[in-house]
């Protein structure tokens, strides 16, 4: 039966209290961080951290000596792990920040790490083993509408242009902000179920009838 050298760790608070006088609060703490004598230093038992693997060797007795094992993400220091996920997420999302703004589609190749991204976040979460790559990708949705705040703005010209219960009212007077809480309140009150069921039935009898067609000619 293989053996194998386990170092396992587990991180344990020290602290202290010390008291700092200081114009600011940011600079109080600057001056508690900066402060090098721990003199006073009392240990928090009851804050530690998770036991976790920081090393693995081939071996009896090999610590240091064999030859080292990859550590099993599983048993990596949970904190650690979710911080180098958060680098993960942090790109993808400006990947998506820049699609949007170039109004593009995420690409697939988004899609797939997005979607192995979600599964590692769920496996960190968990405590189990990394996915692996790739993940099943969920299947596609379709933006139906979308609600552009500069098309509102045309159209608070046109309603004030032809509805004199707003005469004197100029469209420069309705304020940026004033659009935008607008769109907001009409994009997350505003029922639109019979309209993406109709689209979906569409959809549907489209997606029927190509069949029909395809079949018919072969």
């Amino acid at each position: 039966m293989p053996e194998f050298t386990i170092e396992t760790t587990y991180h344990l608070p020290v602290f202290r209290h010390r008291t700092h006088a200081a114009d600011t609060l940011d600079a109080a703490c600057r001056a508690a961080i900066e402060d090098d004598s721990w003199d006073i230093a009392e240990k928090d038992v009851d804050s530690s951290g998770p036991i976790h693997v920081t090393g693995i060797w081939n071996g009896a007795h090999a610590a240091y000596m064999g030859s080292s094992v990859q550590i099993p993400p599983q048993f990596d220091e949970p904190v650690q792990r979710r911080a180098r996920h958060f680098e993960i997420l942090l790109g993808l999302l400006k990947i998506l920040f820049d699609d949007i703004n170039a109004a593009r589609r995420p690409s697939p190749d988004w899609l797939a790490r997005s979607a192995w991204a979600i599964a590692r976040g769920e496996a960190i979460l968990g405590g189990d083993p990394d996915p692996d790559e790739p993940v099943d990708l969920p299947k596609p949705s379709h933006v139906l509408v979308r609600l552009q705040e500069d098309r509102g703005r045309d159209a608070i010209i046109a309603v004030l242009d032809v509805d004199s219960s707003f005469q004197g009212l100029a469209p420069e007077a309705v304020t940026d902000d004033e659009v935008h809480a607008a769109c907001l309140s009409i994009a997350t009150t505003m029922d639109l179920s019979d309209a993406v069921g109709s689209a979906e039935l569409q959809a549907a009898l489209s997606a029927i009838r190509s069949a029909q067609r395809r079949l018919a000619s072969d």
